[in-house]
């Protein structure tokens, strides 16, 4: 009996997936590109994460189109958005191994990117041990 009211408390949540976005599909595009393929994802409903972080002018963009979309995209009410990096406590060489593999790469790809809609994903709490990813009803 008690398994039965446990059940009737879930409810599953629709319309939505989760795509995980590797650095190395993004690398070779330019930014109008990467805003583009990003759109795209995030516009079909999904979640992403993303290997990696934009550059802050990508980023700064990014929002600013989606803030432009609001208006004219039916049910389109913009985006959450979190970078999560490393805490920046390794040592010297660390620092210098880091910043060899981000030359090498064409980027920051030790960091995560979330961008969801705002109509699924109503927060993004972040904390040095775990991520919460708060989603509306």
């Amino acid at each position: 009996m008690k398994k039965k009211r446990e059940n009737r408390k879930l409810k599953k949540i629709k319309g939505f997936t989760m795509q995980f976005l590797p650095y190395s599909e993004i690398k070779n595009l330019d930014s109008d590109e990467r805003i583009k393929k990003i759109l795209k994802i995030v516009l079909g409903n999904s979640i992403l994460i993303l290997q990696g972080k934009l550059k802050p002018e990508e980023e700064s963009r990014l929002i600013g189109d989606t803030m432009a979309m609001i208006e004219h995209v039916p049910n389109f009410k913009g985006i959450e958005l979190a970078v999560i990096a490393g805490n920046g406590n390794e040592g010297f060489f660390g620092k210098i191994k880091h910043n060899i593999v981000n030359t090498l790469s064409g980027g920051e790809i030790g960091a995560i990117t979330i961008i969801g809609p705002a109509t699924i994903v109503k927060e993004i709490k972040r904390d040095p041990k775990k991520i919460e990813l708060m989603l509306n009803k």
